[in-house]
């Protein structure tokens, strides 16, 4: 992947994908960091000794690694699965969670995003920026034509959320063709309060900064969130249709120097 270098007394980030043995524990390590200590989360394959936040579907994923040049630390990851990536591990991690019909029904090249998280001291700035930068060159080389993944609410209580949660299926909703749906064993209808109660200032302010950066550059939400009590958080299925990504790469850049 290509070097990104940032403006004099800003950290100098690299962005590559994951290519040794190394290179998965770095990104174990910080998704352990943030999704386990910060957020509560857990699973089977967890592995509190080491600090590494893992599960079965990290061997056949493209593991894409932001690094601190000046630490030599890794500060952000994103997760990454191609069909045939799915087709090699059985299913895409999203399949748990949701009914992708409408998107393989569709033909359409797709790729699924997770296990996106930044160093907690990185966030708000410029980091996310240089994510979405090497992902839209990945896109690009891969042909890609859908982007999608689950992406998080901290935890479990869906009227907490009423606000975002019915902004979502009020102004974000999938045309029927993209509209996967939760799968009913912890589908959480996201239509909590009706459009005339709705409080948009509320409900954007109580988004996670990932969900609104999806919003920005149009991305799109499937039919009803899922209940992941092991990860402690409510997720939502998030489609970008990746013709917008040229358009994603300048607004994430303004958004992230703004913010």
């Amino acid at each position: 992947m290509s070097r990104h270098a940032m403006p004099a007394q800003a950290p100098a980030f690299s962005v590559r994908l994951a290519a040794t043995e190394d290179d998965l524990r770095a990104a174990q390590a910080l998704r352990y960091d943030v999704f386990v200590r910060e957020l509560g989360g857990g699973g089977t394959l967890v592995d509190h000794a080491a600090g590494i936040e893992r599960d079965r579907f990290d061997p056949f994923v493209d593991h894409l690694l932001l690094q601190d040049d000046d630490s030599g630390q890794v500060v952000g990851v994103y997760r990454l699965m191609r069909e045939d990536q799915a087709r090699a591990a059985g299913q895409f991690y999203s399949e748990d969670e949701y009914d992708l019909a409408p998107l393989r029904r569709g033909g359409r090249r797709l790729l699924e995003l997770g296990r996106s998280c930044l160093h907690r001291d990185y966030r708000g700035g410029a980091a996310m920026y240089h994510l979405w930068n090497a992902l839209a060159e990945y896109v690009a080389e891969h042909e890609i034509e859908i982007l999608f993944g689950v992406a998080s609410f901290h935890g479990t209580d869906p009227e907490r959320l009423a606000q975002p949660l019915s902004a979502l299926h009020h102004h974000h909703l999938a045309p029927p063709d993209l509209r996967v749906r939760a799968r009913p064993d912890h589908f959480v209808a996201m239509d909590r309060l009706p459009p005339e109660k709705l409080d948009r200032r509320a409900a954007m302010v109580s988004m996670p900064a990932l969900i609104k950066a999806y919003l920005r550059l149009g991305g799109m939400v499937g039919e009803g969130a899922w209940l992941d009590h092991a990860f402690n958080t409510t997720d939502v299925c998030l489609l970008l249709d990746t013709r917008r990504l040229d358009q994603a790469r300048a607004r994430i850049y303004a958004g992230a120097r703004g913010a």
